[in-house]
Parts: structure tokens; C-alpha cells; sequence
């Protein structure tokens, strides 16, 4: 994911970070909590694994989106908005 140096409007990197047409479907799913990679899968239609982990990583990469680990065997990974995250989520 590229992210502007220069912008002439804050919205211009907003939009670099969010554009496409998963994001923000993650991003809404997220507002709810705490969620599962394969609870994500079933509650957004039609988004394939690949594009999902795609997604999350580049929300990662930009401090939206953190993810918990957990211990043992089966691992289970859970997906949350970080403050950053849910500073941007809570304005709308």
C-alpha cells in the first residue's frame, strides 16, 4: 500500500488507507469487537480468505487493526481496532 508524502488535503491519506472495496467493510465489522479471521469470512459476503488477510495486513501496517494471538493448540487469532482505530471508528 502506497501512502502519500505530500497531500494538498488530510482526506487524500485517509482515502490511501481505506480505499478499496473491503476496508471499510472490515473496519465496520471490527466496530462491533473482537472477531475471529473465520467470523470475519462469514459476515462479510463474497470476500475471499486471501483478500481478507490482504486487507487486515494493511490496516495492520497502518495502526487501524492489531491482532491477539492466544496460546496452545488449535491457535486462535482474534482482530480488534486499535485506539487509532477506534478514534476513526467513534467520529462516525
Amino acid at each position: 500500500m502506497i501512502i502519500r508524502e505530500k497531500c494538498t488535503c488530510p482526506l487524500e491519506i485517509v482515502h490511501d488507507i481505506i480505499k478499496g472495496k473491503w476496508k471499510t467493510m472490515i473496519v465496520f465489522q471490527l466496530g462491533n469487537g473482537n472477531t475471529s479471521l473465520a467470523q470475519l469470512e462469514r459476515d462479510i459476503d463474497q470476500i475471499t480468505q486471501k483478500m481478507l488477510l490482504q486487507h487486515l495486513r494493511e490496516l495492520q501496517s497502518c495502526g487501524i487493526v492489531d491482532k491477539i494471538k492466544t496460546e496452545g493448540y488449535p491457535l486462535h487469532v482474534e482482530y480488534y481496532l486499535t485506539d487509532r482505530g477506534e478514534n476513526c471508528w467513534m467520529r462516525y
